[in-house]
């Protein structure tokens, strides 16, 4: 019997006009720490004083601000680099860190393991089992992911990080996938930490920040005192400029996926069984092909133009969709779905170029001489 997609929760997603709203305060936020010849210049280095350039530190300035926290702190190792930074600073080897009963992402698992930490998990789903894991006193410290581990997943983080705050457990939130996409990112909705990629929001390759509260922002800068793990003045600075530009670019990709599931689901492809909006790692379209054909479906819409694996899964290489399997955590909890389902990103392109690659690849994967 052929599987089916489970019912998914999407994420809340932004509207156009509230995008460029918040592009504005970015901008505001930028205006309020930099002088105007200060956006066309920057210096590297462990400056005296600061540790770190000076321009690296008026971008961390401007986000702070901007995100309404106290402090934020670039890392090198993009979005895994700043959970690695912020939980190394929040937990001790053998403390209990709350994390959620799924599986979990595999840099972050890599992360958890060179702690030490004993991980014990709670069905973030259930408020019940959260509330009394949260009040059995044994956690200073909780693991979120803002987007979701399982397919399934329904909780909603704002929830989830009120909770702990009122049973007085700190929380870390993995806010990759989620920052300018959803309307708060994490330390937006009360979370002492969000950290992040800021190669997935345009940014250069290997840049991450942790954006939260100032102890544990300055016990990570105190960690990263080697010049060279600085991230310089002109990498900072490169990130904030294409940040700029992503509340509105995300909105519309929103807006196309949304558009795309829309038109699948009232059958425009043959071949296409089931569709859903998912936020499996990045907002994307899951969709459930009659035969099971998923695994050969990206090699051949790469060839109508698609991307056949990610980059930085929205980084600045990325332009037109892609097609690829689905992640390696939402397989590990649904390794039925592997050969009949992809996952599609429409990235910078409109629902009617997506929806022709994918008419065009289940049209060349049924006929022999194309495949």
């Amino acid at each position: 019997m052929n599987p089916v997609l489970p019912r998914t929760f999407p994420l809340p997603t932004v509207a156009p006009a509230d995008a460029v709203a918040r592009q504005f305060r970015l901008i505001e936020a930028t205006a309020r720490h930099f002088e105007g010849p200060q956006l066309f210049a920057s210096d590297a280095g462990v400056v005296p004083g600061l540790g770190r350039p000076a321009t690296t530190a008026r971008v961390e300035s401007v986000l702070a601000d901007f995100f309404g926290a106290e402090d934020a702190a670039f890392v090198q190792g993009a979005g895994t680099g700043a959970i690695r930074a912020a939980l190394t600073a929040a937990v001790r080897p053998g403390d209990p860190l709350l994390i959620h009963r799924a599986p979990v992402y595999r840099t972050t698992e890599v992360t958890l393991r060179g702690l030490g930490a004993e991980t014990v998990e709670a069905d973030f789903n259930d408020p019940d089992e959260l509330r009394g894991a949260l009040e059995s006193g044994r956690f200073r410290w909780a693991y979120v992911q803002h987007t979701r581990q399982r397919l399934a997943d329904s909780y909603d983080p704002g929830e989830v990080l009120s909770a702990c705050r009122a049973a007085g457990v700190r929380t870390v939130v993995d806010d990759n996938y989620a920052v300018m996409r959803t309307p708060a990112a994490g330390v937006e909705l009360g979370a002492d930490a969000s950290c992040f990629s800021l190669f997935k929001l345009h940014g250069p390759e290997g840049v991450g920040i942790v954006v939260g509260a100032r102890d544990l922002v300055e016990h990570i800068r105190r960690d990263n005192y080697s010049g060279g793990g600085q991230v310089q003045g002109h990498q900072a600075l490169d990130a904030l400029r294409a940040l700029t530009h992503v509340p509105l670019m995300w909105s519309v990709q929103s807006q196309v996926g949304a558009e795309v599931a829309e038109r699948l689901t009232a059958g425009e492809v043959p071949g296409v069984a089931e569709v859903r909006l998912a936020n499996a790692q990045d907002r994307c379209l899951l969709v459930r092909l009659d035969r099971p054909v998923a695994r050969e479906l990206p090699a051949v819409a790469a060839r109508f133009g698609a991307a056949p694996y990610p980059v930085g899964s929205n980084s600045r290489y990325e332009i037109t969709p892609l097609f690829y399997r689905m992640s390696s955590s939402a397989l590990d909890d649904s390794p039925e779905l592997a050969d009949w389902t992809v996952r599609i990103n429409p990235m910078r392109a409109g629902a009617d170029l997506v929806i022709e690659i994918l008419r065009r690849s289940l049209a060349a994967l049924n006929d022999p001489k194309d495949h």
